[in-house]
């Protein structure tokens, strides 16, 4: 029997020389809150320097999925407060608002300290990406030194779909991804399998979900490189040389306008195009042009660097209209009906995507993280 600390929303427990954390909110699919994050990175730091800990596994309570990503609805009544700036959805700095002292901002901060902590681990991290993995989700796992999906896995970074960007350095892992793999999962907020999770980079390999209590069990006593191997199968995935055709063809275009015409030219010939065109018009469009620029960029920093920036699109994206909007229409009222603003792609200035890349004074990184 293992040593177990119940923090509430997560639960941390020493079986033989494992560190097992178990995200414990299984009615939210497990969603991220403050509190949680900040108890993970304690735990985590500690357990770094315990010798009695020679490797730590994260995993989800439940059966719905590790995580589904940060809980966005505990951020909508603070950002209800803020005053809109009518211009574009989006308070210049030095506006009324900037000079509040936001939570979420912490919240943010300590949530992106976590993943560095996680990507820095000096001990395995094991990560069970069972079921959804969904963008802070991502954060928590696929910054692991041994990510492991399963069938049953929809992993994703589906920010776009709420006018954000993809965080948690998200654009970081997106930008290290194949050819334009990263470019079409950040953009559309496809939910990947198993295959296409391992494709991109966001995952190592796959194992049953039926087969991870035994391998949970088994790594309690044995190192990971070890015991792994012997619970890992082949996904069957698609015929990526064929999918990676038309998704660098269509992503390596210089805009969002102009990969949506390449998808668009494709689309008659192959569904999955047609499919992704549609899934961006769908979408935020200042969100699109942000998160096109952001994953671009990230792709020349480092995993450091595209977590200041990320915090700057945050600052800027909790005073935005289309943050609110969006988590309005697909988590509070779900009509599934967000009027964004701007509402056309052809209306969203390259002055008004430099904003959201601008960093604010008093309003950096370094300076809210309290952990």
């Amino acid at each position: 029997m293992g040593r177990e600390t119940y923090t509430g929303d997560v639960a941390f427990e020493l079986r033989g020389h494992l560190g097992i954390i178990t995200l414990n909110r299984p009615r939210s699919v497990n969603a991220l809150t403050q509190l949680m994050c900040e108890c993970l990175l304690v735990q985590l730091q500690d357990w770094a320097v315990d010798d009695a800990v020679t490797q730590v596994l994260i995993r989800g309570a439940g059966d719905r999925g590790l995580c589904a990503g940060g809980d966005v609805s505990s951020l909508y009544a603070e950002m209800l407060a803020l005053q809109d700036h009518d211009g574009g959805g989006i308070l210049p700095a030095g506006a009324p608002g900037y000079a509040a002292d936001f939570t979420s901002e912490t919240f943010l901060a300590n949530e992106y300290a976590l993943n560095r902590t996680i990507a820095q681990y000096p001990k395995p991290f094991i990560a069970l990406m069972d079921g959804l993995v969904l963008g802070g989700g991502i954060g928590v796992s696929a910054h692991g030194s041994h990510r492991v999906v399963t069938e049953r896995t929809r992993a994703g970074m589906p920010e776009t779909t709420i006018g954000f960007s993809p965080d948690v350095g998200g654009t970081w892992l997106l930008g290290q991804a194949p050819g334009e793999l990263g470019l079409h999962a950040g953009l559309t907020g496809a939910h990947l399998d198993a295959a296409e999770a391992i494709a991109s980079g966001l995952a190592d390999v796959e194992v049953p979900s039926a087969a991870l209590g035994e391998l949970t069990q088994a790594l309690s006593s044995a190192p990971v490189a070890e015991v792994l191997p012997k619970f890992t199968v082949t996904p069957p995935g698609p015929a990526e040389t064929d999918r990676r055709g038309w998704i660098d063809y269509a992503y390596s275009a210089p805009s969002v306008e102009q990969v949506l015409e390449r998808l668009d030219e494709l689309a008659p010939e192959q569904e999955e195009a047609a499919a992704a065109a549609r899934a961006l018009r769908g979408k935020s469009p200042i969100a699109l042009r942000v998160a096109h620029r952001a994953i671009l960029a990230a792709k020349q920093l480092t995993l450091e660097a595209a977590l200041d920036q990320e915090f700057t699109i945050a600052v800027h994206m909790l005073r935005s209209h289309d943050f609110r909007e969006g988590i309005r229409a697909q988590i509070i009222d779900k009509d599934r009906t967000p009027q964004w603003s701007p509402a056309r792609l052809d209306d969203v200035d390259d002055s008004l995507v430099e904003r959201y890349f601008t960093p604010v004074p008093g309003h950096r990184l370094r300076e809210l993280q309290t952990l």
